[in-house]
């Protein structure tokens, strides 16, 4: 089973779940789809996106829960494949949730990523 993970501010997370779907952070509908992360860029991609601001949570999907036409690996950041889902998300979807907790200095430190 391979997880894959989306980073997003418990507000936004607590409001698709009362729809039962989540249409995406702003930078996912800009963009088209929703970014996710794997184990292996996961930090960065919460350093980097994320810095500074807090109540996030650490939401993790099981990728064979998605139809291949819909999420698609994708090079990003150095050359590393990314998943994108092109559809909405059902939030009936989500495997595990957990918050991210915030260090003095405004960066994360990840929580266990395994269950």
């Amino acid at each position: 089973m391979a997880l894959i993970y989306k980073i997003a501010p418990r507000t936004m997370w607590e409001a698709a779940i009362k729809t039962g779907v989540f249409s995406g952070a702003p930078v996912d509908i800009a963009d088209g789809y929703i970014h996710f992360s794997t184990d292996d860029t996961l930090q960065g991609t919460l350093d980097k996106h994320f810095a500074g601001q807090q109540d996030l949570l650490l939401l993790a999907f099981r990728s064979e829960d998605f139809a291949p036409d819909e999420l698609k690996w994708e090079p990003s950041r150095g050359g590393a494949l990314f998943p994108h889902l092109y559809a909405p998300l059902p939030t009936a979807k989500l495997y595990w949730q957990k918050p991210i907790p915030m260090n003095d200095d405004g960066s994360h430190s990840l929580p266990e990523l395994s269950q």
